[in-house]
């Protein structure tokens, strides 16, 4: 069953955005969950 986690923010975090991202996907890598990062832009 696919699972999404939005991430939320302001236009000026887009970097602190792409850090937390990365370091969630990591943690779930770690647990044995395949991950794949979509950047979505209005």
């Amino acid at each position: 069953m696919t699972k999404y986690i939005f991430i939320t923010g302001g236009v000026m975090s887009g970097i602190g955005k792409g850090v937390t991202v990365a370091s969630i996907a990591k943690l779930f890598q770690f647990r044995g969950f395949s991950v794949d990062a979509i950047k979505i832009d209005p």
